[in-house]
């Protein structure tokens, strides 16, 4: 049963395998997907039987028909291997590219609402200094006339104070539309930092705080590790599964011959018994026939 098992995870290994390989190798001649996707796939099943008969048939096989199929075996596992680490790392640069485009409109976001709030600051510093002149004018005198001066002024300032405020309005308006646009974007960026934050994690074993560029290279060795058992191990599984179905057979035909042998003996026994006892009986008749000849002559 293991047997089956293992060829069966085998095949199923090695058809995930050849997937990622053929997606992995039309990103790389993007020009001519189907011809490659018909070269991979033949390529793929091609060493698979390869492995299989090159184990089945190493005892028989010419050497220099063993040893080029366990080259091209090899050779077509490393291809495979590319093919995969392309794939994965395509699949990374492309969601790392998606949160980059998300991140630069927020950025671009954030600098356009950092100009808006600049100017409302400088807007609400310009009343501030309406207001401290007023302040002034009030401050140096206590009679009638400074308070009348300081009410010109107020009123004098007041179509810039309109104008300013107006502004200041329009732009907190403009923030505000600024920031509803830039929500979704937002959330974008932080699902795709919740999807690379068990890599974030596994970086953080080997540094205290992991920055982009050790996260690439710890993306990176993940994706050669997973490369490294993934297609190595479908073949090993295959000729441990070949091993295990050979071992099976001869088996069966030993206790097959077994079985004749001990029935062949038990066959032998029974037909040397009926000779005994044909052999027996032979005998009892001439003893008979020798005393009836005995009582004729006397």
């Amino acid at each position: 049963m293991i047997n089956y098992l293992a060829l069966l995870v085998a095949i199923g290994l090695s058809g995930v395998s050849a997937y990622f390989s053929i997606l992995g190798l039309t990103a790389i001649f993007a020009a001519s997907f189907w011809p490659v996707v018909i070269m991979g796939s033949m390529l793929e099943a091609a060493k698979v039987v390869a492995a299989s008969w090159a184990f089945r048939n190493w005892s028989y096989a010419p050497a220099s028909i063993r040893y080029y199929l366990v080259s091209a075996v090899i050779t077509l596992m490393f291809i495979t291997s590319m093919g995969t680490f392309g794939y994965l790392s395509k699949a990374h640069i492309e969601q790392s590219a998606s949160v980059g485009d998300a991140a630069a409109q927020v950025a671009v976001y954030d600098d356009r609402i950092k100009v808006i709030n600049d100017t409302i600051n400088a807007n609400r510093t310009l009343l501030k200094q309406f207001d401290e002149a007023v302040d002034q004018v009030m401050s140096r005198s206590t009679d009638s006339k400074g308070a009348e001066r300081a009410l010109q002024i107020r009123k004098s300032q007041q179509k810039d104070r309109s104008r300013i405020m107006e502004e200041i309005s329009a732009l907190q308006k403009e923030v505000s539309k600024l920031n509803v646009e830039k929500s979704p974007l937002v959330s974008q960026v932080r699902k795709v930092e919740a999807e690379v934050g068990p890599i974030k994690y596994i970086a953080e074993l080997f540094v205290d705080k992991a920055d982009d560029s050790f996260l690439e290279k710890t993306v990176r060795w993940v994706i050669i590790m997973i490369v490294t058992v993934f297609d190595p191990l479908a073949i090993l599984l295959l000729i441990a599964a070949n091993m295990g179905l050979m071992r099976q057979s001869q088996d069966r035909k030993t206790s097959s011959l077994a079985q004749d042998i001990t029935n062949s003996e038990e066959e032998s026994e029974k037909r040397f018994k009926k000779l005994q006892e044909l052999t027996g009986k032979a005998n009892r008749s001439k003893v008979t026939i020798d005393k009836n000849k005995i009582r004729k002559m006397t």
